[in-house]
This record gives C-alpha cells, structure tokens and sequence, in this order.
C-alpha cells in the first residue's frame, strides 16, 4: 500500500470507533466497496495500521478527561492502589526512574584506601 485512497479512509473511520460504529466487517467492506478479506488484509499493512492507529487517538483524545474523572474515582471510592499509582504517574508525580546524588572528595587518599581494603580481605 502505497497511500491511503478513499476506500481505505473510509474503513479506518468505521474501524477507529468503539465496537466499530455497530458495524459488522461485511458492512463496513460493503461501504468500502470491497470484500471482507480486502479489509483484513489492509490491516496487515503498516501504513493503514499508522492511520487506523492516529485516527483512534484523534477520536479518544476528547475523552481523555472522563478517562481521568473515572481514574480519580476509582482511586478515592474503591481504594483502588494501581489505580491511584497510575494517576500519580500520569501527572509526574510518581515515576520508576531513581536518583543518586554522587559526592566525590577531591581529597582521596588512594593509600589509606588501599590499607582499608587490604585489611577487610584479612
């Protein structure tokens, strides 16, 4: 697949909704002008997998507060943990990543260190 054609554009609104706008596969092909096999055959494709993909996040961005509303309920009415994690995580507040603060004298005596290690090994 080169680019996308109307046929394409077409499948990729009906596939990017929940549950498929209530569509059947059939349904959408039959709008498409293709058969059904057309259809899954263009999902194997990296360019229509691109689009469908940026079409769903153009279609869910606008929910994206309730989808942070339920969150926040989810944390406070079911004392839900994982829940709460991942709204600490979505608003920077919680991250996996650790920090270490390195301090380094300047003045190391390498001799002393070595006696130190010298002794520990006996």
């Amino acid at each position: 697949m080169q680019r996308i054609e109307t046929h394409h554009a077409i499948a990729i609104r009906w596939l990017a909704l929940p549950k498929r706008g209530g569509k059947t596969m059939e349904e959408i092909a039959a709008e498409c002008g293709v058969t059904k096999r057309s259809i899954y055959d263009w999902l194997k494709e990296p360019l229509f997998d691109r689009e469908l993909k940026k079409e769903i996040v153009r279609q869910t961005t606008a929910r994206i507060p309730e989808v942070m509303a339920s969150l926040t309920d989810a944390v406070i009415n079911d004392h839900n943990a994982a829940a709460a994690k991942l709204l600490l995580q979505v608003n920077g507040m919680l991250t996996d990543k650790v920090e270490i603060d390195a301090k380094v004298s300047e003045t190391v005596d390498v001799e002393a260190l070595k006696a130190r290690i010298l002794a520990q090994r006996a």
